[in-house]
């Protein structure tokens, strides 16, 4: 599936989510509805998926953990805070580049209206 449609697809099932449960949740409600959504859709995601990093001669098994994957390709980082701020684009930059990955949504399902609290980021080779 193209990036484009494939984020489109869910940022869909996200808005879905948002409209029948609203904000206030905690963050892992709406990532384990948003790992059903995706299935659902066929789909391929993965949760709380761990990703070995290298720094110079140490390897960590374990460098850090994305909330979903989509289809290999789309890191989603789920949020549920007042606001978003440098720390959450640097956490889901550093994801992708780290991971190789072309794209990730950064979404805070916290956002009074889930089109205000979702930010598409694109890594150009």
């Amino acid at each position: 599936m193209e990036q484009k449609n494939l984020t489109s697809k869910i940022i869909e099932k996200a808005l879905e989510i948002h409209s029948v449960l609203g904000p206030g949740l905690l963050e892992r409600v709406y990532e384990t509805c948003l790992e059903y959504e995706l299935n659902e859709a066929g789909l391929l995601v993965e949760r709380q998926l761990g990703i070995p990093i290298q720094y110079k001669k140490i390897h960590f098994n374990e460098g850090y953990c994305i909330d979903l994957l989509a289809e290999r390709t789309v890191v989603l980082e789920i949020k549920a805070v007042e606001k978003l701020n440098e720390v959450h684009t640097a956490q889901i930059l550093s994801y992708m580049r780290l991971g190789g990955f072309p794209v990730g949504l950064l979404i805070n399902f916290n956002a009074k209206s889930l089109k205000d609290g979702i930010q598409r980021f694109v890594l150009t080779p």
